[in-house]
């Protein structure tokens, strides 16, 4: 806390127990909790709660009147010792709510590296979220969600509790998403329904052309041949066998536990 390059402003609350390393910025009127740790060059801006065992990594943007690690709104929440993880270069826009896991969901609520997370966004108890995802204003995590790598959620978005959202995939404005969505498509619509895929996410995070073909093709199998998913994950364990990508899609079904929209 002596470090010359960290700067506090007076106004600032931190309370005894807490870790700054190097390079933080906290501006007026935060308030920092006993088992924070906040990592090098972080900039805090104004009006800002972290509270909780929270831990947030280097060079992460924490803008004004969010709340991170706070009391989670599970009923079932008595006051144990739950976390709240968030890795590096992370922008975390004005009033974003994130709060800490439940003994029930593992103990932990955690967040990759290169996010945003937009105006509003609620991130629930318990909540996974990978790295270089995009969660737009106002959206909404239910308990328990897991969002794989490189998902964009759209604004006024709702994911139910449990929802699995596949690596690649975007989720339209003001959708309510009820089940998982497979990895690499679009969907959107209040129970969300799936339009196709994310061929321009494809290419700008140069997918291989041979790859984008067997995504086609999983697809169809998926939404376009009126197979049951017993026979989808057939197909798609035949199809991995010239094709290494459709792992992806192996692997996602084996973790779905609510269903694919379909």
């Amino acid at each position: 806390m002596n470090n010359k390059s960290i700067f506090i402003h007076p106004s600032t609350i931190i309370k005894k127990g807490a870790i700054i390393k190097s390079g933080v910025y906290i501006g007026p009127f935060c308030y920092i909790g006993s088992n924070v740790y906040i990592g090098k060059n972080t900039i805090i801006k104004s009006h800002v709660i972290i509270n909780g065992i929270t831990k947030i990594g280097k060079e992460n943007k924490i803008y004004q009147f969010s709340s991170i690690g706070e009391i989670n709104q599970d009923l079932k929440y008595f006051g144990e010792p739950t976390k709240v993880k968030i890795g590096d270069r992370n922008q975390i826009r004005e009033s974003v709510t994130i709060h800490r896991g439940t003994i029930q969901g593992g103990l932990l609520t955690k967040i990759g590296n290169d996010n945003l997370l937009m105006v509003n966004t609620h991130i629930a108890h318990d909540c996974i979220i990978g790295n270089n995802c995009v969660i737009a204003n106002n959206a909404t995590l239910g308990g328990h969600v897991i969002l794989d790598d490189y998902v964009i959620i759209g604004g006024m978005t709702a994911i139910h509790q449990f929802c699995i959202i596949g690596m690649h995939v975007i989720i339209g404005g003001f959708s309510g998403v009820v089940q998982d969505v497979p990895p690499f498509i679009i969907a959107q619509g209040n129970r969300a329904s799936p339009f196709g895929l994310n061929k321009i996410g494809l290419k700008r995070n140069k997918f291989k052309k041979s790859d984008i073909y067997a995504i086609k093709i999983a697809y169809k199998i998926i939404y376009k041949k009126g197979k049951t998913l017993k026979e989808v994950k057939y197909k798609l364990k035949e199809l991995s066998k010239k094709y290494f990508i459709i792992n992806n899609f192996i692997s996602f079904l084996s973790r779905s536990r609510r269903g694919i929209i379909r």
